[in-house]
C-alpha cells in the first residue's frame, strides 16, 4: 500500500504478478513502478525500452523524481568514499584539495555559459546529439533543408560506426585532401557514362543568370540518359554581347566533350541566340541547337497571368497570404484549420509560384471560409476588424473569385503538366509535340462554350510555340517515338515530315550513309516486322522511346541509331537545381587564385552530388517544378517592394547576396514557324 502512494502511480495501471501498464503507450512492463519511471522518462536504462507517446510534462516531472531520489542515495556512500580517501596510503592532505583538479567546463559551456551544466546532463544520449547537432546548424547558419540530404544520415551512421574519441577531419584536411579525392570519384562516375554517349549522344545545356552587378555567368551542363553533370561556371560578363568570342567560348566546350559525341545544345533566351545557333550550325554539321523547352512554358503560364481577370484573381489570393503569412497568430490559426498546410507553394519561377499557389488555395476554399467565419478569428482583436481583415473575408466569401480561381487552375495544370514532364530530368524531346497538343486541347475542351476566351488563351501558346519553342528535332523526335508515330488520334503535319526528313540528311550527310534508309522508314512507318510484334506494340507507351528502339529496332539499323541518338535528350534545363549565391563567390575579383580553385572544384563536387541525388529520386517524391520550402520573400507573403534574399541565411552577410531565381526575365525571340499538329 505505501509503495502505491508514489506520484508515478497515476500514469499506470497495476497489473497481477509484479507488472505495469503504461497509460500513454499501453507497453506492459516488469518490475513496478521503478521501471515505469525509467519508462516514462526516457532516460537510458537497461532493458527498459522509453515511452514514444508519453508528454513532455510527465518526462519532466518523472526525471525530477528521479535526480532526487538517486542524489538521496548517494549521500551515504560519497561519505564512505571520502573516509576510504582518508585512510588510503598516499591520500591527498585535506589542506591540499586546492590542488585536486576540477574537470574543466565543455566547449558548449565556455560558448553557451548561460547553459544550466544539469540540465545537459539530464538528457538522454540521443537527446543530446540531437541538441549538439542543433547547436551545429545554429552556430553555422547553415541551412536547415541540410538535414533532407541522404549524405546527412550516411555522416551519422558512419560516425556511430565509429570508437570513442573520434576526431572529424580538419578543416585544411577537407579543403585539400578530401576535395581532391571526392572531386577525382565524381571525374571517375563522368568517365564511365562517357562510355555510352557513343550510342546515345549526348546534350550540353547552357544556363545562364545575371547577378545584381551586371555580371553575366554560364553554367555548362553535359546530359545523357543515365545522368547530368555539371561541367565549368564561366563568368561572361566582358564579351556576353560579343558573337564572336561567345561562339569561341561554346567552340571550347564542344571540343572538351568531342562533336561526334554532341547531338543537341540547349540555350536560354539570354543569348544572342541567332548568332551564336547560326555559328555552331554552320562549323559542326550534326549538332543541333534547340530552346529550353521550360523556359518557353514558363513565357506561357507568364502571359496567362497578364490576362486581366487572371491577374486580378492572382491579386486577389496574394492579398489573403500576406495578410495570413505575415502574423504569426494568424498563421498558427491557419495551420489549425488547414491541419499544418500551407496554402501557397513556391514554384522555380514566379508565374508557376502564382498558379501552383492558387491551386493550393483552391483545395484548402472550404478551410479558409471556416476559418475566416470562426470565432477565434472573430473575436481576437489583434486581427479581426482590420481593414486587411475585411478585404479578406470579403474575398473569401466572394464566389466570383473561386469561380476565377477554378477557372486559372483549370487552365494552368495541363501546361504545369508538360513543365512537370519535360523538366524532370528525363529524355523528354519525343514527348513534347504529344505534350502540348494534349495540353490545347484541354483548353478548347474547358471553353467549349466560350470561343473567346480560348482563343485568348490558344493565340497566347500558338505565338510561344512559333517564336520561341519549335524546334526541328522536337519534329524528328515526334515522328521517331513510337507512342506518337502510332497513335491513330494524331495526325502528323507535313511541315513535321520536312523537319523529319531535314534531320536525318543533316546526321547522315553522305548518299552511303544514307543507303536503304527510305525503307527502312517505311518499315518503321507501317510497324512491319518486328515493329509490329506484340511486344513492341505493348511497349509503345510504357517503355522510354530511346529503349523501345533499342529492344526492337533491329529491322532498321541504321534508322535505328538515329532514333537512339535524338530521343535519348532532354529538352529543358530547369531540371536542374541553381546554386547562384556560390558560382557568385567564384567568379568574385576580391579572392586569390587559391581560393578561387578551391571553390571552382567545391561546386564541382557539391552541384553534381545534387544532381545525382535528383537522379535518384523518384518522381513521386519530388515535384521537380516545386520547391521544398516556401519562399517567404516572394510576393506572396513579402509585403515590401523589394524582395529580400531568398534564403534566411543569406540576411547574415554581403557575401551571400544572390540573385532570387524567381525574378529572372524571358525576353528573347528565336524565330521559328510551325503548327503543333495543325491544330
Amino acid at each position: 500500500m505505501v509503495r502505491e502512494k508514489d506520484v508515478c502511480w497515476e500514469y499506470a495501471e497495476k497489473l497481477d504478478g509484479n507488472k505495469v501498464k503504461c497509460r500513454f503507450c499501453q507497453r506492459v512492463l516488469n518490475g513496478g513502478i521503478s521501471r515505469l519511471k525509467h519508462h516514462l522518462s526516457r532516460l537510458p536504462s537497461k532493458g527498459v525500452n522509453p515511452c514514444s507517446k508519453v508528454r513532455d510534462d510527465v518526462t519532466d516531472r518523472v526525471r525530477a523524481i528521479i535526480a532526487s531520489k538517486e542524489d538521496i542515495k548517494e549521500a551515504p556512500g560519497t561519505k564512505r568514499q571520502r573516509s576510504a580517501e582518508i585512510r588510503s596510503p598516499g591520500s591527498i592532505p585535506a589542506a591540499s584539495k586546492s590542488f585536486v583538479p576540477v574537470e574543466a567546463p565543455s566547449p558548449v559551456a565556455k560558448v553557451y555559459p548561460t547553459v544550466a551544466p544539469m540540465a545537459i546532463s539530464s538528457l538522454s544520449n540521443q537527446e543530446n546529439a540531437e541538441r549538439s547537432i542543433a547547436l551545429f546548424f545554429f552556430e553555422n547558419k547553415l541551412d536547415l533543408s541540410v538535414a533532407r540530404s541522404p549524405s546527412y544520415q550516411l555522416m551519422i551512421d558512419a560516425i556511430t560506426k565509429c570508437s570513442a574519441g573520434f576526431t572529424g577531419p580538419s578543416a585544411e584536411m577537407l579543403k585539400t585532401a578530401w576535395l581532391e579525392r571526392m572531386k577525382s570519384e565524381v571525374s571517375l562516375q563522368l568517365k564511365d557514362i562517357e562510355k555510352e554517349w557513343a550510342t546515345t549522344g549526348c546534350t550540353i545545356i547552357a544556363d545562364t543568370w545575371t547577378d545584381n552587378k551586371s555580371r553575366a555567368l554560364i553554367n555548362f551542363l553535359v546530359s545523357s540518359p543515365s545522368r547530368t553533370f555539371f561541367h565549368k561556371s564561366v563568368d561572361a560578363s566582358s564579351y556576353f554581347k560579343n558573337t564572336k568570342c561567345l561562339a569561341e567560348l561554346f567552340d571550347s566546350v564542344i571540343q572538351d566533350f568531342g562533336p561526334e559525341n554532341v547531338v543537341q545544345i540547349i540555350m536560354d533566351s539570354s543569348f544572342n541566340y541567332t548568332g551564336i545557333a547560326n555559328h555552331i550550325l554552320q562549323n559542326y554539321g550534326t549538332i543541333f541547337v534547340s530552346p529550353c523547352a521550360s523556359q518557353c512554358l514558363n513565357l506561357v503560364l507568364e502571359e496567362f497571368s497578364k490576362v486581366d481577370w487572371v491577374n486580378r484573381c492572382i491579386l486577389q489570393a496574394q492579398t489573403i497570404s500576406k495578410f495570413i503569412y505575415n502574423s504569426t497568430s494568424m498563421l498558427d490559426l491557419m495551420k489549425k484549420f488547414t491541419g499544418g498546410q500551407d496554402i501557397i507553394r513556391t514554384g522555380l519561377t514566379r508565374s508557376v509560384s502564382n498558379f501552383l499557389s492558387l491551386q493550393s488555395m483552391l483545395k484548402q476554399r472550404s478551410r479558409l471560409k471556416l476559418m475566416f467565419s470562426s470565432p477565434e478569428f472573430s473575436t481576437n482583436s489583434s486581427y479581426a476588424n482590420k481593414p486587411q481583415s475585411i478585404a479578406c473575408v470579403a474575398i473569401v466569401e466572394d464566389g466570383d473569385f473561386w469561380r476565377a480561381t477554378e477557372e486559372c487552375v483549370a487552365i494552368s495544370e495541363p501546361f504545369l503538366k508538360v513543365l512537370r514532364e519535360v523538366s524532370g530530368g528525363k529524355p523528354a524531346v519525343g514527348s513534347i509535340y504529344e505534350l502540348m497538343t494534349r495540353a490545347k486541347e484541354s483548353i478548347r475542351t474547358y471553353y467549349i462554350m466560350d470561343e473567346s476566351k480560348c482563343k485568348t488563351f490558344l493565340d497566347i501558346v500558338d505565338r510561344v510555340w512559333r517564336d520561341q519553342l519549335h524546334s526541328s528535332l522536337h519534329s524528328a523526335a515526334a515522328f521517331l517515338n513510337p507512342s506518337v508515330q502510332y497513335n491513330p488520334e494524331i495526325k502528323f503535319v507535313v511541315s513535321i515530315k520536312e523537319d523529319f526528313f531535314k534531320v536525318i540528311e543533316k546526321l547522315l550527310p553522305t548518299p552511303d550513309m544514307r543507303r536503304d534508309i527510305t525503307n527502312q522508314i517505311f518499315i518503321f512507318t507501317r510497324a512491319s516486322g518486328m515493329f509490329g510484334c506484340n511486344l513492341a506494340m505493348e511497349a509503345r507507351d510504357t517503355v522510354a522511346p530511346g529503349l523501345w528502339w533499342e529492344q526492337f529496332g533491329d529491322p532498321a539499323p541504321v534508322l535505328q541509331r538515329v532514333a537512339i541518338r535524338i530521343l535519348s535528350q532532354v529538352c529543358s534545363s530547369f531540371t536542374f537545381e541553381r546554386h547562384w549565391n556560390t558560382f557568385q563567390q567564384i567568379h568574385s575579383e576580391k579572392r586569390n587564385k587559391i581560393d578561387k580553385e578551391t571553390l571552382n572544384d567545391l561546386i564541382y563536387v557539391n552541384y553534381n552530388l545534387k544532381l545525382a541525388r535528383q537522379m535518384r529520386t523518384k518522381p513521386v517524391e519530388l515535384d521537380p517544378i516545386q520547391c521544398e520550402d516556401i519562399d517567404m520573400t516572394s510576393e506572396w507573403v513579402e509585403e515590401n517592394d523589394n524582395p529580400s534574399p531568398t534564403q534566411w541565411l543569406d540576411r547574415f552577410g554581403p557575401a551571400l547576396d544572390g540573385g532570387d531565381l524567381n525574378t529572372r526575365q524571358f525576353s528573347s525571340i528565336f524565330g521559328a514557324n510551325d503548327p503543333l499538329f495543325g491544330l
